[in-house]
């Protein structure tokens, strides 16, 4: 007799990069999967994503690594230039390598997720279901949302929160809580059609310099670029906005006028770096920008998130086939918080910090050094695979054999419990 799996339907809370790849991959284990999605289209900012071995990994494992080679493209390299553009290193892409980085605005790519989704007979997506609170006791989690049918009660073995850096599950079980701090810097991200390449630029420069710091790369095919720059602190949304002609005229080679370049785009925002007291609470978990942030500078938080997905999904799917209890959701917790704390934070850091601080100039040097040599140094070229790997985690150590008295692997004492008890209602202040 075929034992019955432990885990029948997961609600995953957030339509975006994180929600929609878990949601394929769960739905392709034959798990029910109900997405909810507050909006009610997917988000269409063409925010910059350079993807690298990790997520090309679980790109594969989803079967849809094909489909976004061919929507992306390979970007040739990385490098770091001073301020009059003289290049200073880089590191080349290995185009023969399987898992070489690839390229695509997160829009296009969630987009990508979502048919793909669509395809999966155990997936649904529901649009407009904002969450609002959140209870569970020992058999279920169960999400409150409001939606244009009124307020609605929807139940599942685990809720998932992959709803982004303003989660409405993290707040729920946290509230304001989120450890960690605001950086003092101001960032303008924006989206910009203008020619680099004649310049002689890379397809992604980082240029360095104590106040005219920037970032130019190319997102996609057909040429847009990000440009993400500092600015004075202190001003407001439309100042910044005002102010964007006059700094790309200093920042950008060839000092160009709003006529020689097309703004797709401009965003002001603050850098924050932060992560979640937990990422298990009973039968919620969180996960990416819900459950951690860091500055942009070298993807540290895209390739993050999807390590959080590698390591989340592996959980799951060892108590569903009955390798582990529930108690690896702990652990998930537990490790993913040190890969946050030990790696992602102080590197995403550091990887800010090379662009401007004067305090940073020996190590920047160093950094650079390293760059010329990995360009022939093998050894170099696989440490710099291994530092990346390094943010997975072989779980399989963890795991702890379910009782062979019929127990199905899930035991709701096992998480750390809301106020001591499983069964508290958490409604979002």
């Amino acid at each position: 007799m075929v034992s019955e799996k432990p885990i029948k339907r997961i609600i995953i809370v957030g339509a975006g990069p994180a929600g929609l790849l878990l949601g394929i991959l769960l739905a392709k284990q034959g798990i029910n999967i109900t997405i909810l999605e507050a909006n009610t289209e997917l988000d269409k900012n063409p925010r910059a994503a350079h993807y690298a071995s990790i997520a090309i990994q679980e790109m594969r494992r989803a079967g849809i690594l094909e489909d976004v080679r061919k929507e992306g493209y390979i970007p040739e390299g990385v490098c770091w230039r001073e301020f009059d553009g003289t290049y200073i290193a880089g590191i080349k892409s290995h185009v023969d390598d399987p898992d070489v980085m690839i390229c695509l605005p997160l829009d296009k790519l969630i987009r990508l997720y979502y048919r793909h989704f669509q395809k999966e007979k155990t997936g649904e997506l529901l649009w407009a279901h904002k969450v609002v609170g959140i209870e569970q006791d020992v058999k279920e989690a169960r999400v409150i949302c409001e939606t244009p049918e009124g307020t609605k009660t929807l139940g599942a073995d685990y809720v998932l929160g992959c709803d982004g850096a303003n989660s409405q599950v993290r707040k729920s079980l946290f509230g304001k809580e989120y450890p960690g701090e605001t950086l003092h810097s101001q960032i303008i991200a924006t989206n910009v059609y203008y020619d680099f390449h004649k310049f002689g630029y890379w397809d992604s420069n980082f240029i360095v310099h104590p106040e005219d710091w920037y970032m130019a790369a190319k997102i996609t095919p057909d040429g847009m670029w990000r440009v993400t720059y500092g600015d004075k602190i202190g001003l407001s949304t439309k100042e910044y906005l005002e102010r964007q002609s006059m700094r790309y005229e200093h920042l950008l080679p060839g000092n160009p006028k709003p006529g020689d370049y097309k703004l797709v785009n401009a965003s002001p925002y603050k850098l924050q770096q932060r992560c979640a007291p937990s990422f298990r609470v009973g039968r919620f978990i969180l996960v990416a920008d819900a459950a951690h942030l860091c500055n942009p500078f070298g993807g540290m938080g895209l390739t993050g998130g999807f390590a959080d997905i590698t390591s989340l999904y592996d959980c799951l799917i060892a108590i569903q086939n009955g390798l582990t209890t529930d108690k690896i959701l702990d652990k998930y917790s537990e490790i993913r918080i040190k890969k946050w704390a030990e790696i992602i934070d102080p590197v995403s850091r550091g990887n800010f910090r090379r662009l401007w601080a004067e305090d940073a100039i020996p190590e920047r040097l160093a950094f650079f050094e390293m760059c010329k040599k990995m360009d022939t140094d093998e050894e170099l070229q696989k440490g710099g695979a291994a530092f990346l790997n390094s943010l997975n985690e072989d779980f399989s150590k963890y795991y702890i054999k379910p009782e062979a008295n019929g127990a199905n692997g899930t035991s709701s004492q096992s998480s750390n419990p809301v106020n001591g008890e499983v069964g508290v209602e958490l409604v979002a202040k």
